[in-house]
């Protein structure tokens, strides 16, 4: 009887501590809709930065900058950004030292996928590993239609809305960035537990600007 209440009492303290580990869901803060530069200002200022400071992205910031992205901006669940046939087939993988998380658009919330850092994953670039955070774009094939072809097309094009949207945001916060496409998709598909149907189509780094 000893014996098996060790062995209960170990099993549940293991239990406690790997729960505490896991992650949860984050609540981000309602986006601020209001203020940042003019357009034409943003678009002056556009450009693609690879080089990052260590400073966190606050909470507040990393909420606006993902409603920009592809955020609900009306009433019927429509977003940011375009997408062919309103597919809304891209998914918003959040990757930063803290975790990777999912970017639910619908909830204004970051569901969890990973407690690892797996930055150094996220593309084959040496400053990708230390960037504060890096979006992955996933398309979700299952929401598509047409051939192949169409496939290929639609998703990218529908990437690279986004992409810009985040682009403009950057310009507008003075925030760093630069989209990419050299990733190790199938190691990095591997880590974010990726269904056959989900295909990486682009990364994107954002942080500060290294002084």
């Amino acid at each position: 009887m000893k014996k098996q209440g060790l062995v209960w009492f170990l099993a549940a303290l293991l239990a406690t501590v790997v729960g505490a580990q896991e992650l949860k869901p984050v609540i981000l803060p309602a986006p601020q809709t209001d203020g940042g530069r003019p357009l034409m200002q943003a678009l002056k200022e556009r450009k693609s930065t690879r080089e990052f400071s260590a400073e966190k992205v606050p909470a507040q910031v990393l909420a606006n900058l993902l409603w920009a992205g592809f955020g609900v901006n009306r009433p019927d669940g429509r977003r940011t950004a375009p997408s062919a046939m309103n597919w809304q087939e891209i998914d918003i993988y959040v990757v930063t030292a803290e975790g990777t998380y999912v970017y639910d658009a619908a909830k204004n919330q970051l569901q969890p996928v990973a407690k690892e850092d797996l930055r150094g994953l996220a593309g084959t670039q040496s400053f990708v590993a230390t960037a504060p955070v890096n979006l992955v774009y996933v398309a979700d094939m299952t929401k598509v239609g047409g051939d192949a072809d169409g496939k290929e097309l639609f998703t990218g094009a529908d990437t690279g809305f986004i992409a810009q949207n985040v682009y403009l945001y950057c310009a507008s916060e003075g925030l760093a960035t630069v989209v990419r496409a050299s990733v190790d998709r199938e190691a990095l598909g591997k880590a974010l537990k990726l269904k056959a149907t989900q295909k990486i189509v682009l990364a994107q780094s954002v942080g500060y600007p290294k002084k």
